[in-house]
């Protein structure tokens, strides 16, 4: 298990560097100088070289992408052109909207998923099956903005149950956080848990026809002792991947719920910084959304034989 974990961690280190690469590269093919936005529209030749020799931006471009890194090393993600204000200062509650977001949706939806997916599996072809299947795919079928303007529509306009814009932290106070967060989290889960559902489905399908199920039922024992006991852990090796891809991805910004919902996180971030033009925020971003995709899906790795017997083995 150590050996298995120390070579996950070594293929991750590559990873980084590679990713951190390409974001250096992609920044740098952008139209404009940087130098030339922090400066605005004031010509000053000398004050625009002190500013391109302070951003190392006069080096030849292989000594700026050490310097950035090793500045990423150090936490230094640079200034906001537009902002102001280290971009570090901004990611941090950026990130957090977008985590308290995206983790108690993905939850959500695994914990229905599961249950649906198996239940579907085992009364394939009948009207369960066909019901659960229909529900997944009109679930991934809908589009998750025309989904979230829906439910805000019905719980917030006409019942008026939650509030329609605007955004509490949980850490400013839990309960009215938790209250803007709900219809944003409900929409997201109902998204994911179709995709899962038909991976859980597909899984379980599988598992049933191999012979160790037919052995436990050869052995007497129950339907719930078989799913519980056999089928679930080898279901859940394919299933806990999908969930740490789930993670990873909307991690790095869920962008439209957080745009429908008005919700100050990355994804909304980074498109504003986008349109700005502020090359230290989307770098600093887009930074922050592969970090956040590598280590879930080093996570999910690192934890994969934890629940499935299979990878375990192996």
């Amino acid at each position: 298990m150590i050996r298995y974990a120390l070579t996950r961690l070594t293929l991750a280190l590559p990873t980084i560097i590679i990713a951190l690469f390409l974001i250096f590269v992609l920044i740098r093919l952008i139209p404009g100088d940087p130098a030339q936005l922090i400066l605005g529209e004031v010509d000053d030749p000398a004050a625009l070289a002190r500013i391109r020799a302070d951003l190392a931006l006069d080096k030849p471009l292989p000594m700026q992408f050490l310097y950035w890194v090793l500045a990423l090393a150090r936490g230094d993600f640079g200034t906001s052109i537009t902002m102001q204000s280290p971009v570090l200062d901004l990611l941090g509650p950026a990130f957090a909207v977008t985590a308290s977001l995206v983790v108690p949706s993905v939850v959500i939806a695994a914990l229905l998923a599961l249950p649906l997916g198996m239940l579907a599996a085992w009364r394939r072809n009948t009207r369960t099956d066909t019901a659960v299947v229909a529900v997944s795919t009109l679930s991934l079928s809908i589009p998750a903005f025309w989904l979230g303007l829906m439910l805000l529509l019905l719980f917030g306009v006409k019942l008026d149950l939650f509030p329609v814009v605007g955004y509490v932290s949980l850490a400013e106070d839990f309960g009215e956080g938790l209250h803007y967060l709900a219809l944003p989290v409900l929409t997201l889960a109902l998204i994911e848990a179709g995709v899962l559902v038909r991976l859980v489905r597909a899984s379980t399908v599988e598992v049933l026809q191999l012979d160790y199920i037919a052995h436990a039922r050869a052995k007497g024992l129950t339907e719930v002792a078989v799913a519980g006991r056999h089928a679930l852990p080898n279901v859940m090796g394919p299933t806990w991947t999908m969930i740490g891809l789930v993670l990873g991805g909307l991690l790095g910004g869920a962008v439209v719920i957080e745009t429908v919902f008005s919700l100050p996180g990355l994804g909304r971030l980074m498109v504003e910084a986008v349109f700005a033009r502020d090359y230290p925020l989307v770098q600093g971003c887009m930074v922050v959304v592969m970090l956040s995709y590598v280590g879930v899906n080093l996570l999910v790795e690192l934890t994969a034989p934890l629940l499935c017997p299979a990878v375990r083995h192996e």
